[in-house]
């Protein structure tokens, strides 16, 4: 015979899941026989049911997978979350490609020099404005 209703009972009075319910194996009589809340309020009384404690999550992995991040492990590529943090690139590549602009606007190179320094600056040749500049005077690419 089950005690599935007991430990509904228990579960209701001890405000707990059924789960947690623990029912003392010596005194399966008595709590089969128990019916109503006021019999299960008495096993409960008596200790022969009671409400198990809950149960905390464990912290022991946290910690050694912090130790060993604290080491520089699990920090690869494949552990990262969140937005890459490159807003220096973006900063250089926008003014680099806004100083291209300007030049083509004035006149200063052509179109197809225009296009080559682009595709440059998009490889990275170019670290900043200045080095555009140079590179543009080195190379004989202004029109006079």
């Amino acid at each position: 015979m089950s005690l599935r209703i007991q430990r509904r009972i228990a579960a209701k009075v001890l405000k707990v899941g059924e789960s947690r319910v623990w029912m003392d194996p010596e005194r399966f009589e008595d709590i089969s026989m128990a019916i109503t809340r006021d019999d299960i309020r008495a096993l409960i009384k008596e200790g022969a049911i009671k409400a198990t404690p809950e149960a905390g999550i464990s912290r022991g992995r946290y910690r050694r997978i912090r130790q060993q991040k604290r080491k520089g492990l699990r920090k690869g590529y494949g552990s990262r979350k969140g937005p890459v943090e490159d807003d220096d690139w973006t900063e250089r590549i926008r003014s680099i490609r806004e100083f291209l602009r300007l030049l083509r606007k004035r006149r200063i190179i052509t179109p197809s020099v225009y296009r080559m320094l682009y595709i440059k600056a998009k490889g990275g040749a170019f670290h900043d404005k200045r080095q555009l500049k140079t590179y543009i005077e080195e190379h004989n690419l202004a029109r006079r």
